[in-house]
């Protein structure tokens, strides 16, 4: 009987050590998991820092491209305002005398001799005034450069929140894809833009992404066209309701992508454009965006012939609803 007690006892702790055992290595697992963890977030949180700062580095870049061209644009007509305010500043002084001169002799201060005399001195003083005294048209040219820039302006503020608001809201991807086509007027001056933008409940999302995705779809359209401009550079913009969701669609006829090229679309820093004119993060950047507004894009490009990019953004179920245009 004291054998078999013994060995109950011995068996009891025998298995109390194993107990111990494994639930020390359990903690020991667990600490390890803990820390692994840990380490886990940190590298989750440093790689959407690294995103976040990836992504903002592309839109800076799309910023420096749209300031350039809004640059260029705003130029050419300040230019001509310019020129003719300083035409007018040389005319000015002889509306001024002729005006003062033309209220004396009104009111008696001046007989018809002493004014075709004063007149005659003006004349001697400003003959070049007096012979290219195109007033009229110089103010004409000049309210329109000003209105024309007036137009760049607004295109432009339009767009602005695409730098810098990053908070979703209701938005109608049909005048977000009118703001950009208007602020981008002058990079894509020398091709046919064909619109189509229909009438489409809005989407919940953040306007600066999408904002952007029309940014770098539309310049990657203009810069495939850049490749043979004399064929004559053709982009079509639509946006219409599909699949419980809003499409936007660029289609242009430029170079178009070989299969190679279309399976690293997304890569990283992969661009096939010289390196001085992009990051190679505009189509990774468009993915990005689709992907965390729970949209997708598809890509049918054939080399020598042109690409057709899709992009496909749902709609907030339960608040979904179309605005007036």
């Amino acid at each position: 009987m004291s054998n078999l007690v013994d060995d109950y006892k011995q068996a009891f702790l025998n298995e109390q050590k194993k107990r111990i055992a494994a639930e020390q290595l359990l903690s020991d697992k667990s600490q390890v998991l803990v820390a692994i963890n840990n380490e886990l977030n940190k590298k989750v949180n440093e790689l959407s820092l690294y995103q976040n700062m990836l992504v903002q580095t592309e839109k800076m870049a799309s910023i420096g491209t749209l300031c350039t061209s809004v640059a260029h644009e705003i130029n050419n007509p300040l230019s001509y305002v310019i020129n003719n305010i300083e035409s007018l500043q040389y005319v000015s002084p002889l509306l001024s005398k002729s005006l003062f001169y033309n209220e004396q002799f009104l009111n008696g201060q001046l007989s018809p001799s002493q004014l075709k005399a004063v007149l005659n001195e003006l004349f001697k003083q400003y003959e070049l005034a007096w012979q290219g005294n195109e007033i009229h048209s110089q103010l004409n040219e000049s309210i329109d450069g000003l209105k024309r820039i007036k137009q760049i302006v607004h295109n432009l503020l339009n767009l602005s929140q695409f730098a810098h608001n990053h908070n979703k809201q209701f938005i109608d991807l049909s005048d977000a894809a009118r703001s950009a086509v208007n602020v981008l007027e002058g990079q894509l001056k020398y091709c046919e833009i064909k619109t189509d933008f229909d009438k489409v409940p809005l989407v919940w999302g953040e306007l600066s992404s999408i904002n952007q995705i029309f940014i770098e779809l539309l310049l990657n359209a203009q810069q495939a066209c850049a490749h043979d401009l004399e064929k004559g550079a053709i982009i079509e913009v639509s946006v219409f309701e599909k699949n419980q969701g809003v499409c936007i669609k660029i289609k242009d006829n430029g170079c178009g992508m070989d299969e190679s090229t279309q399976t690293r679309l997304f890569e990283p820093f992969f661009t096939t454009k010289k390196a001085q004119y992009a990051l190679g993060m505009g189509m990774t950047v468009v993915n990005f965006m689709l992907q965390d507004h729970l949209g997708n894009i598809e890509i049918n490009s054939t080399l020598g012939t042109g690409t057709t990019i899709c992009c496909w953004l749902p709609l907030k179920e339960e608040e979904s609803f179309t605005m007036s245009l």
